[in-house]
């Protein structure tokens, strides 16, 4: 529930506070009786657009934790119309209000020019509570996908949905490399800044959309236990994922994506180190986790060769994305 997002209070004098501790159905009551029943701000944007939701109608309609991170929870909403959303709410930001709602208004517009970007429909700014409302994807998102394979003991995914995947992500992150200008009013527009398995959302059709597009931007990373983070990637690659603002991290960490898709935890350690003939002639062992052969396993080979270019330890080595999106489309027809 959202309420999981309560902790221990923190006052900053010059981004606001933190919320406390308690069930949702203590803070809903709390927040609604000393603010009244707020209105969402609106991005006009999204499948549910033009939906009027208040902060009590929201709260009061949280049924699930979707996944939580070191910016903050997101939670599956179900109104009483039976609109589906989620609710991305932030533990600490690092802007005021009033360049808050800029910042997300922005972000929405943007989301709204590429169908690979998640749509942001709308946001509340309240003393205790920050969040912004994006739509829902009943497949969840790709972490959710592979981790519920692997646990289950099978393949989740086959060859040809993973490879429709990562070409939708890079198709999201093309978009917003080539965006010009690249900084609006104090804003990166052109880094995603926070490139993971948890935030590419799938359709029913297996089709991906890049989420969190400059949340990064807008809230703090806080240090949270295990137990709370959800469907995190393979402990070998967990600890490599950048959190630096730029194009090149960005690049990083979409290799490391693809590394999750394409082996997930059969990759060895020191994968960087690896090349893509000791994979060829079995010096690692088979680290596809899912059944390919042939003309398959060549183009799986050519995706991890794609990867391994990704994650070059000196970010001038690293393909840009227009490189990687033609790679990914030869790895297609090859």
């Amino acid at each position: 529930m959202l309420s999981r997002a309560y902790t221990k209070s923190r006052k900053s004098i010059k981004e606001g506070e933190q919320s406390k501790s308690g069930s949702i159905q203590d803070y809903e009551d709390c927040l609604v009786g000393f603010y009244g029943d707020l209105p969402l701000i609106s991005c006009g944007s999204g499948t549910n657009r033009g939906v009027r939701m208040t902060m009590k109608e929201v709260l009061r309609s949280s049924v699930g934790v979707m996944g939580e991170s070191r910016l903050g929870l997101t939670d599956k909403v179900v109104l009483l119309k039976g609109d589906l959303f989620a609710v991305k709410r932030f533990r600490k930001l690092r802007v005021r209000r009033s360049e808050f709602g800029k910042r997300v208004e922005r972000l929405a517009h943007f989301s709204t020019l590429c169908e690979y970007l998640v749509p942001i429909t709308a946001y509340l700014y309240a003393k205790r509570i920050k969040f912004v409302l994006c739509d829902y994807y009943p497949m969840g998102s790709l972490a959710d996908l592979l981790a519920g394979g692997r646990r289950l003991g099978h393949t989740a995914l086959n060859w040809k949905q993973r490879l429709k995947i990562l070409l939708d992500i890079a198709r999201a992150i093309s978009f917003i490399h080539s965006e010009c200008p690249p900084n609006e009013r104090n804003m990166q527009m052109n880094v995603h800044g926070n490139i993971k398995p948890s935030n590419v959302m799938i359709n029913i059709d297996f089709s991906a959309r890049l989420s969190d597009h400059g949340f990064t931007q807008l809230a703090k990373h806080i240090e949270v236990s295990d137990v709370q983070c959800q469907q995190k990637p393979p402990p070998l690659l967990e600890n490599f994922y950048s959190e630096d603002l730029s194009q090149k991290s960005d690049i990083f960490n979409f290799g490391l994506v693809i590394i999750d898709v394409v082996a997930g935890s059969r990759f060895p350690a020191g994968f960087r180190k690896r090349s893509l003939d000791e994979i060829k002639e079995g010096a690692i062992g088979h680290c596809f986790e899912f059944a390919v052969e042939g003309r398959e396993r060549r183009r799986a080979l050519q995706v991890l060769d794609i990867a391994l270019a990704c994650t070059n330890p000196l970010p001038e080595a690293r393909p840009s994305i227009q490189q990687i999106l033609l790679s990914l489309g030869n790895a297609c027809h090859n």
